[in-house]
């Protein structure tokens, strides 16, 4: 090789950056100790961005297009070369090349699990996943802050920090989020929305903007999720049709039990008891699961004529016939039992009672001794 030939490749006169790796972020032209010719050709593609850097320092900032270096092009450069009156010779420059195309399907994930407090159900663990899509929106930011003067950056030199950033930010969003825990799952959308602006305007400042920002699950324990499903069962249940469901259901039991009144009126209490335990517990029950003085008129029940019956100073019931019949053959309802129904203007003995008096006629008398 001739002096001329040396001396003529020591000089650059294209810059340029074909990049195929698919996930590096920013690429160093290799200029080793060559010099940049004054007039190269510098050629940014799309989604590229060419920056110059002149001993650490930012300089020049080129979007895609095709550019031939002068110092009319090159302000800054020429300014911290102190090219006051042009400059023709060859230079140095350090030149980045930086991606700035959407990097996609980038996964995030919670290591250990986010310790919250639900005003409901108390302090949970909550586990999350999903994935990302981001870009860099100014080069000479993510060159400060993040790259540095490293020849090559890829996306898995940066993802380490970037999912540290999205956890913290995760983790506030969603303690912050006002969004009570069993309406997380419901709420994914609202929540990934609510991170991405979060996270912008954290990452802003490196230069990065999160494009796009997915929740796609949020998971707690076994026993937590339980109990939500339990609540949410519960939340939806009609106290008082519990009540009387219970208070049927004890009826029958006591009907068969061979304990006679004793075995009834236990039963009639526990049904009675049920519904009212469970109702004062949700803060659902209305005044009709509550006892009350027997001097105090019950609201009407639609369809079948039902009583009411006086059971040691409080009021039991309604019943209906069936019911009424029932309690008769198990000796709970008696003829001096007293009993009340809509309209009545007081409560009366059972076998003062037209429409009761021939439930006693059915009852056999007492054994004799």
């Amino acid at each position: 090789m001739g002096f001329f030939d040396k001396l003529r490749n020591e000089f650059i006169d294209i810059i340029q950056w074909e990049d195929n790796s698919g996930d590096t972020l920013v690429w160093k032209f290799p200029r080793y100790d060559n010099e940049i010719k004054m007039n190269a050709k510098l050629t940014v593609r799309e989604s590229q961005q060419a920056i110059f850097l002149n001993e650490g320092t930012i300089a020049d900032v080129y979007q895609p297009g095709m550019y031939t270096l002068q110092t009319q092009n090159m302000p800054i450069l020429a300014t911290l070369k102190g090219w006051k009156y042009g400059f023709e010779s060859p230079f140095k420059a350090d030149v980045f090349f930086i991606s700035t195309r959407q990097f996609t399907d980038q996964r995030w994930g919670t290591k250990n699990a986010i310790t919250l407090n639900d005003p409901r159900f108390g302090m949970i663990e909550l586990r999350a996943f999903g994935t990302f899509a981001f870009r860099i929106a100014d080069g000479g930011k993510f060159i400060k802050e993040i790259a540095g003067t490293s020849g090559e950056f890829t996306t898995e030199e940066i993802n380490g920090q970037l999912r540290s950033l999205i956890v913290t930010k995760f983790t506030n969003a969603i303690g912050n989020g006002n969004i009570p825990i069993d309406k997380v799952a419901a709420s994914l959308e609202d929540l990934s929305q609510l991170c991405q602006d979060k996270l912008n305007e954290d990452f802003e400042a490196y230069g990065l903007k999160i494009t796009k920002f997915l929740v796609e699950n949020v998971s707690m324990p076994d026993d937590i999720k339980k109990e939500i499903f339990d609540y949410s069962r519960l939340d939806r249940i009609d106290m008082q049709k519990l009540a009387q469901f219970k208070t049927a259901q004890s009826i029958e039991i006591a009907a068969e039990n061979p304990g006679g009144i004793a075995g009834a009126g236990v039963g009639l209490g526990v049904g009675l008891g049920m519904g009212q335990t469970i109702s004062n517990a949700l803060g659902n029950a209305s005044s009709t699961n509550t006892p009350q003085p027997a001097n105090t008129t019950p609201p009407p029940i639609p369809g079948a004529v039902q009583f009411f019956v006086a059971s040691n100073g409080q009021q039991t019931g309604p019943f209906n016939a069936e019911q009424l019949a029932q309690m008769t053959q198990s000796g709970t309802l008696k003829r001096e039992s007293m009993v009340w129904k809509t309209g009545m203007a007081q409560w009366a003995e059972a076998s003062s009672v037209a429409e009761l008096s021939d439930l006693f006629n059915n009852v056999p008398p007492p054994l004799p001794g």
